[in-house]
Parts: structure tokens; C-alpha cells; sequence
């Protein structure tokens, strides 16, 4: 018994389980983003994808391979040579890689430690990685909050009658809240840090050597995210543009999916009003998958399986049959999910196995 223990530690077991567990959620979530959607369309789901024109296909695929290059571009306009010289090739491994993380785990949370392991491999300390993470992060909710308030403004000035009005609205109210909470704390960010920390009697939360070492890396990360907000301003609305432009083409995914299913098959007459003839709009479709987005975090499976593919399905349902609605999402799903896991897995393994090789190199000199 002593023996096993010996040649299996602790920790290797815990690894060992650690990735069972992963590849079992990831088997499920593969599974769960084509059986729902096929559950909840029924028989005719398959007659529906087997219809779908294979141009339109073809271009959700050429769309997507675009937004992975609009995010790589992106990223090196953030860096701007901070970390070393990065060329297109090497900042499209970096986001295939963290993209393939990110739907390779619950909640998508394994994307930000492979993110700042990769920029910490080109020698930017996780702290600027992280001031980066949260630049790009808060791009993507300033675009999401200007999309929401345009739409929430349309709806509130025209005629349109669109369902779940109270739902968009509070996406909209929690995303500005979101917004106000990140540059509060950023500017706050000194001040919080000088007060006194929480504490159980006598006992502090964390002793006063964690607190300066966590202290030093938050300000790291506030004076590396001040640095890339005072970039010139051509740069900045250029890195805006980029990422308004890969949430436009990457949201039109679902509308493509919509239009080439409904342009098969019947369309649903009671579809709510500006959204006849069955055939959902583009802000429709828009508000969907980031709803989606949202409730897909509530999920337990990688990709948010299950959840996203509810509650798009839900809000297709009013303008579409049911067969569509389910064909429609599986259809995403293929483009949005599983070609995401299938191009970014070679980037993904190649990193790790760089990785590995380097250890063993460092491990062999220690010990030399």
C-alpha cells in the first residue's frame, strides 16, 4: 500500500481526477448541445438541418474564422508591444487557445488563467495580464450596453412589440450597474486597499505578508489597465472598433442559422409584431444569444450546454415553429461551440506541450 502511494502521490491522483472529471463534463456538454435542441424540436429537427443551404453554412464558417483573426488584431492593439513583438500568427495561437479553454470548462473558467499563462510565457507577469483581461472585458460590456440601449430606445419610441420587454431592460440595468461597479473599484482601488481588513476577532482573513503580496499585484493590475485606457486615441477606438465588429459578425451566426432554416420551411404567422412572416430580425437573434450568454453560466457543463440551448430555443419559439427553433440552435451550435473546441484544440495542446517540456528542462537543471 505504502508502495502505491509512493508511485502515485496525492497530488498526482487529485490531477488525475481533476481531469476525469473535465473530459466527463466536456463528453456531456458535446452531447447536451445537440440531444436538447433535438429533444425539444423532435423528428422533424433532423428534416430541417438536412435542409439547410450549405452556402450559408459555409459562410457562418468564414465568419467565424474572422472573428477569431478581429480578436488576435485586437489583442496585440492592447499590448501594443508590451509584450515583446507579437505578430498575427502568435496572437491568433494565444486566442484560439483561450477561446478552446473557455469552452472546455464550466463557466468558462478556465480562459483566464491559460490567457495569462500564455502572455506570462512572452514575459508579462499575470498582473498586466490581468489589467489586459479586464480592458478587453470591459470593451466587450461597453459594446453590449450601447447595443442594449439602442434596442431598449427602439422598442421604447416605435411599435414594435417585442416579449420578454422587462428582460431586456434588466440586462440592460445590470450591465450598466457592472460598468459603474468596475471603474468605481478601479479608481477607489488605493484608497480600499489603506482601510483596515475584515476580521474574526482577532484573527485577520489574511495575514500581513498575503495582504501586501495580493496589494502589490492588484495595483500592478490598475496601473497596467490605467496604461492601456491612456493609449493614443486612435488606438482606442480602434481596439473598439475591432471589438464591436467581432461581436456584429459573431451574433450574426444565429441570424444566419435563422434564415437559412426558415428559408426552407413555413413560416409562423403569430411571430410578435415587427418580426413577421417567421423570420426573426438580427436584434432579435442579438438579444438572444446574449441572454443566452447569460443564462449560460448557470450551467455546470462546459459552454454553458443545456441552458444556452434553452433559453435560445425559448426565444425563438414566438417566431418560429418548433422543428426550426431546433434546427436553428443546433446549427449555431456547430459554428458557435464545436468549431470553436475543434480549431483551438491543436493551439491549445500545442501550448500545453510546450509547457510540459519546459518543466521538465527546468525540473532536470534544479536538479543538476
Amino acid at each position: 500500500m505504502a508502495e502505491s502511494l509512493a508511485i502515485f502521490p496525492r497530488s498526482a491522483h487529485r490531477h488525475y481526477l481533476h481531469g476525469t472529471l473535465l473530459a466527463l463534463a466536456l463528453a456531456l456538454a458535446l452531447l447536451a448541445t445537440l440531444v436538447v435542441p433535438w429533444w425539444l424540436g423532435g423528428r422533424g429537427t433532423f428534416l430541417a438541418i438536412a435542409a439547410f443551404p450549405l452556402p450559408m453554412f459555409a459562410l457562418m464558417i468564414v465568419l467565424a474564422v474572422m472573428c477569431w483573426n478581429i480578436n488576435a488584431a485586437r489583442l496585440r492593439l492592447m499590448l501594443a508591444g508590451r509584450a515583446g513583438r507579437l505578430g498575427q500568427a502568435s496572437a491568433l495561437s494565444i486566442e484560439m487557445a483561450s477561446k478552446f479553454a473557455i469552452c472546455a470548462t464550466p463557466g468558462g473558467a478556465g480562459g483566464p488563467p491559460t490567457f495569462l499563462a500564455l502572455l506570462t510565457r512572452r514575459g508579462y507577469s499575470p498582473s498586466q495580464g490581468a489589467a489586459i483581461y479586464l480592458v478587453d472585458q470591459s470593451c466587450d460590456m461597453l459594446f453590449f450596453t450601447l447595443m442594449l440601449s439602442i434596442i431598449v430606445t427602439i422598442t421604447m419610441t416605435t411599435a414594435t412589440d417585442w416579449p420578454y420587454q422587462a428582460l431586456i431592460e434588466s440586462a440592460l440595468l445590470g450591465l450598466i450597474v457592472t460598468i459603474l461597479l468596475l471603474i468605481l473599484s478601479l479608481y477607489f482601488l488605493p484608497r480600499l486597499l489603506r482601510t483596515r481588513p475584515l476580521s474574526i476577532g482577532r484573527r485577520h482573513w489574511l495575514g500581513r505578508s498575503k495582504r501586501r503580496w495580493l496589494a502589490r499585484r492588484l495595483l500592478r493590475c490598475r496601473r497596467s489597465a490605467i496604461m492601456t485606457l491612456q493609449l493614443p486615441p486612435a488606438k482606442l477606438v480602434a481596439i473598439f472598433a475591432l471589438c464591436s465588429l467581432h461581436w456584429v459578425l459573431r451574433y450574426s451566426l444565429l441570424f444566419l442559422a435563422v434564415v437559412g432554416v426558415t428559408s426552407m420551411g413555413a413560416s409562423n404567422e403569430n411571430a410578435p409584431g415587427g418580426m413577421s412572416d417567421g423570420m426573426a430580425t438580427w436584434a432579435w437573434c442579438f438579444l438572444a444569444q446574449m441572454l443566452s450568454m447569460a443564462t449560460g453560466q448557470l450551467s455546470m457543463l462546459p459552454g454553458g450546454a443545456g441552458a444556452a440551448e434553452v433559453s435560445v430555443g425559448a426565444l425563438l419559439l414566438p417566431l418560429m415553429d418548433r422543428e426550426q427553433a431546433a434546427a436553428a440552435v443546433i446549427i449555431w451550435r456547430l459554428v458557435s461551440y464545436h468549431l470553436y473546441l475543434l480549431a483551438g484544440a491543436p493551439f491549445f495542446t500545442t501550448h500545453a506541450l510546450r509547457w510540459l517540456k519546459g518543466r521538465k528542462v527546468r525540473s532536470k537543471l534544479t536538479a543538476s
